[in-house]
């Protein structure tokens, strides 16, 4: 990962969209600590939908069990149908 001061990244930006489009992160810092970070925007999509997925494991995991028969299940699926 690449590091640049932010003074220096304002006069750089388009420079470092464009390394930011062939895959590379960027840290942006101020007086020598990370304050910012670009990354690619397909990296950032896959980090969301990776955190998205755990959260549902975790509220799955809480869940009740409960078992439906077949029967069942066909039943709840044609429940208010009209004849």
């Amino acid at each position: 990962m690449r590091e640049i001061q932010a003074t220096e990244a304002k006069t750089r930006l388009a420079e470092l969209l464009r390394m930011v489009e062939r895959g590379e992160t960027v840290a942006i810092t101020r007086h020598g600590k990370a304050v910012a970070h670009l990354v690619p925007a397909v990296a950032q999509a896959r980090a969301n939908r990776d955190e998205a997925v755990e959260r549902f494991r975790q509220r799955r995991a809480g869940w009740e069990r409960v078992s439906f028969s077949a029967e069942e299940i066909l039943a709840a699926r044609h429940e208010g149908d009209r004849l």
